[in-house]
């Protein structure tokens, strides 16, 4: 018997990372799709690592019946995966102009990134992939092109949003398809898989256009430079900057390799269209104070970013002065605001005014609160609400407003939970392999492949190495020779920490009988044992310790 399922390997239960897939057919032999192919960054708690990925072990083993893989719109958190995981399942992509553009542009930006072939399809497009119909359908969110899919099956229809938001007057492209999405709900909707984001917001998103007006309200009445940090991705609310600065008689200055590139990408794609051309840093010495604009990246505490430098004043050929002025049109993402407010306190430091969104309206989210979600349910009218897109207060309040409109069956799932949607009552009905896998370098794996787990280790407790020589009679051949990164010098006793270390490693050798000693990974593991016992008396924590023994 033939079901359709639907399964998260990310993007639910969390905020970024989303990848969903839907099967159709028997157990044993489901055709599927996957809709985005997303990333997360990492923390602290993962030094080193570049992007975070869903595990897609599960895909690897469908593969042969992966028929394509969707995107909804070019935010990273949906898209951001596709350049490092698309050779491992080498599935048809479906993509917006401006998707696949920008896509394009990223590879030519990372070397060895394979060329992914893209479908190009836009709002209003049908196609049809295996047993899978799919309409996109326009919705408003902060970048171009973003859309919805009514994924139709021969047992139902699903729309799944993808992000968006009600907005009448969105700063690029047509509003939300209402028509098209009552017409969808009028056909029959079997499920709703929908944004979660705001669903503990009450009311309704301000509108782009109100943002706009506020922008260009700042920016006429600001006297030294201004500087807005915004997501690269927002084209509108980079177009909306650039208008506001050219009324009020200012140049704009593009700072941020993404910064560029999406720019870029929108130019190529007449997006910014009838705007002054934008400068580059190496104008910033020739356009005075009281007409500089300077739109960059850094909005989520970069270290590396261009605000972040400019409040470090790192920067080579741009710096911000007492009078100038920083607009941080964005909202922090959650796990971001310890090194958001180091920028900031930077910048107060350099005499330089910081904006928020709670000081003026410098900011609007992409995502619907309740009264949009009530609209959509009130649209679309499915019998199952499947919250996805968030975290899990942001699902369980979007699970309750669900029930409280009356949908009979509401689904609360998490990553690697399959749900059958049809045939028969909504409910969880397996678990497939989900978890994240790393991004290093030019290099993707397991948190145990990558040694992240070793990596957090040594950044919490540090590393020594030790040398152990042995003569032909087994016994030192002198102190043992030791290197230590990441500990103190000192004990709390005020000795020094390498000599106790020393004498700790020497001991554990002359303790072992000679007729022992033979065993160079019996002495190894006393060594070891040693040190990080003598670490721990004298500091309280347990270094790595790495030993070489030697004889002869």
């Amino acid at each position: 018997m033939s079901q359709l399922v639907f399964v998260p390997l990310g993007g639910i239960g969390e905020i970024g990372m989303n990848l969903a897939l839907y099967g159709y057919g028997p157990e044993n032999n489901r055709e599927w799709i996957a809709v985005d192919c997303g990333v997360a960054f990492a923390g602290p708690e993962q030094p080193g690592v570049d992007l975070i990925f869903p595990d897609i072990r599960f895909l690897e083993s469908q593969r042969h019946n992966l028929k394509a893989i969707i995107i909804t719109h070019a935010h990273e958190d949906h898209f951001g995966g596709l350049l490092d995981l698309w050779p491992r399942l080498k599935a048809p992509v479906y993509a917006t102009p401006f998707t696949a553009a920008l896509l394009e542009a990223k590879r030519e930006g990372e070397a060895g990134a394979a060329k992914v072939p893209v479908n190009v399809f836009s709002a209003g497009d049908r196609f049809k992939v295996g047993p899978f119909e799919i309409e996109a359908v326009n919705v408003t969110h902060s970048i171009p092109e973003p859309v919805a899919l009514a994924i139709r099956t021969p047992l139902g229809t699903v729309v799944h949003t993808g992000d968006w938001k009600i907005d009448l007057t969105p700063a690029l492209g047509k509003p939300t398809d209402e028509a098209r999405l009552r017409a969808i709900g009028d056909e029959g909707v079997l499920a709703l898989i929908c944004d979660s984001t705001n669903a503990m917001r009450e009311g309704v998103s301000p509108s782009e256009q109100d943002v706009n007006r506020s922008l260009a309200q700042i920016i006429k009445a600001a006297e030294g430079r201004v500087a807005l940090t915004t997501f690269s991705s927002n084209i509108g609310r980079i177009r909306s900057i650039a208008e506001a600065s050219a009324e009020a008689g200012r140049q704009v200055l593009l700072m941020g390799r993404s910064m560029k590139r999406m720019a870029d990408v929108a130019s190529e794609l007449g997006y910014m269209d009838k705007l002054p051309p934008f400068l580059s840093e190496q104008d910033f010495g020739y356009i005075p104070r009281e007409k500089a604009v300077i739109v960059l990246t850094g909005s989520q505490g970069e270290a590396r970013a261009a605000l972040a430098r400019l409040g470090r004043d790192e920067h080579p050929s741009v710096a911000l002065s007492k009078g100038d002025m920083v607009i941080f049109s964005s909202r922090a993402i959650p796990g971001n605001e310890k090194a958001i407010n180091e920028i900031k306190n930077n910048l107060v430091e350099l005499g330089v005014q910081v904006v928020e969104d709670h000081d003026k309206l410098v900011h609007v989210s992409g995502h619907p609160r309740r009264t949009e979600l009530r609209q959509m349910y009130e649209w679309v009218r499915p019998s199952i609400a499947v919250p996805a897109h968030g975290e899990a207060q942001h699902l369980e309040a979007h699970a309750q407003l669900a029930r409280d409109l009356g949908v009979r069956n509401v689904v609360s799932l998490r990553n690697g939970q399959m749900v059958r949607l049809a045939p028969g009552f909504a409910e969880v009905i397996d678990e497939v392999p989900v978890g994240r896998i790393y991004k290093d370098g030019f290099l993707v794996g397991t948190q145990d492949e990558m040694g992240i787990g070793e990596r957090r280790k040594l950044s919490y407790a540090g590393h020594v190495s030790v040398v152990v020589q042995l003569n032909a009679r087994l016994e030192l051949r002198g102190d043992p020779e030791l290197s230590m990164i990441g500990l103190p010098k000192e004990d709390f006793e005020g000795e020094d920490m390498e000599e106790a270390l020393v004498d700790a490693a020497a001991g554990a050798v002359e303790s072992i009988p000679k007729a022992r000693r033979k065993d160079f990974a019996l002495v190894r593991e006393a060594v070891r044992r040693a040190i990080r016992g003598e670490a721990n008396d004298a500091w309280g924590k347990k270094p790595l310790v790495t030993v070489f023994v030697i004889g002869g």
